[in-house]
C-alpha cells in the first residue's frame, strides 16, 4: 500500500464553451464556492494533506490568488495546446509516487475518492468512468479482453461508458505515460497519452466505476445546471446521512 501520491488540477484552459470571463474553475457553484475551491474541499475531507498542484495557464495569477494553499506549475502555451501537454507539465515536474489528477471543470461527490482510494493505495493506474451513459461529445472507453482500458477518445466506437475527467497514474507507468504524453499532438486531450501507453507500451489500466458517484463535466451552460442539481443533492445526502 502507498499513501505517497500527490493530487493535479488541471487548471490551465481557456474555457471558451462556457462563455466565462473568468477560468471555468472558479464558475461559482450555487453555494458560493467555485468549481475550484469545491474540488479542494473535496480532496481535503478524505485524502486530508495531500499535497495539490494545480496547473495554471489562462489567466493564472486570478486562480493562484483565489487558492493560494495549492502548489503551482505553469503551461505557458496554455493557448495552443491541450490537457495533454498540462499533464505533461505537471508529471515532468512532480515528486516519486502516483499522480490522481482531476479536470478543472469536475464538480463530484466526495465520497467517490473514496471509492478510489484503494486503487491509490494499490497504486495502481486507473480511470474513473460512467457506465450510465455515453454522449457524442463526451470520452468514451472501451476494455481488452482482461478487462483493463483499451480504447479511450472522444471517437471509440461501442463506447461502454464515458470517462468523468479523474485518474490516476501509478510510479510505476509515470514515466511510460509522460513519453507517450510527449509525443501526443499540442491539441491532444491527455486520454491520447492514455491510449497509446496502453496500445504501444502495454501500460495496463484500470476502469474503476463511479457511475453511482455524481460527477459532472462543467463545459456548457447545461452542464452548470447540472452540475448544481448534483450538488446540492449529495449535499443533503451526506447531510441525512
Amino acid at each position: 500500500m502507498t499513501s505517497d501520491f500527490q493530487v493535479v488540477i488541471l487548471a490551465a484552459g481557456m474555457g471558451t464553451r462556457l462563455g466565462r470571463p473568468l477560468p471555468k474553475p472558479l464558475t461559482p457553484l450555487q453555494d458560493g464556492r467555485s468549481i475550484l475551491r469545491q474540488q479542494i474541499d473535496n480532496l481535503r475531507e478524505v485524502l486530508e494533506d495531500v499535497p495539490i498542484t494545480a496547473v495554471v495557464g489562462f489567466k493564472a495569477a486570478v486562480i493562484m490568488a483565489a487558492a493560494p494553499d495549492l502548489l503551482f506549475a505553469y503551461n505557458p502555451d496554455y493557448a495552443r495546446t491541450n490537457t495533454s501537454k498540462s499533464l505533461l507539465r505537471a508529471l515532468t515536474t512532480s515528486r516519486s509516487g502516483g499522480v490522481l489528477w482531476l479536470n478543472g471543470d469536475v464538480v463530484f461527490d466526495a465520497r467517490l475518492l473514496a471509492h478510489v482510494r484503494p486503487w491509490i493505495d494499490a497504486d495502481e493506474s486507473f480511470v474513473c468512468v460512467n457506465r450510465a451513459a455515453v454522449g457524442e461529445e463526451e470520452v468514451k472507453y472501451t476494455l481488452d479482453g482482461q478487462g483493463f482500458i483499451h480504447g479511450l477518445s472522444k471517437t471509440v466506437s461501442d463506447g461502454l461508458g464515458e470517462a468523468v475527467g479523474i485518474n490516476y497514474v501509478a510510479d510505476g507507468d509515470k514515466a511510460v505515460l509522460i513519453d507517450n504524453l510527449r509525443d501526443c499532438a499540442e491539441t491532444d486531450y491527455f486520454e491520447r497519452g492514455i491510449e497509446t501507453a496502453i496500445t504501444v507500451d502495454s501500460m495496463r489500466v484500470q476502469a474503476v466505476d463511479i457511475t453511482h458517484f455524481a460527477a459532472v463535466e462543467v463545459d456548457f451552460e447545461d452542464d452548470l445546471r447540472r452540475a448544481n442539481r448534483i450538488h446540492w443533492s449529495n449535499r443533503a445526502d451526506r447531510e441525512v446521512g
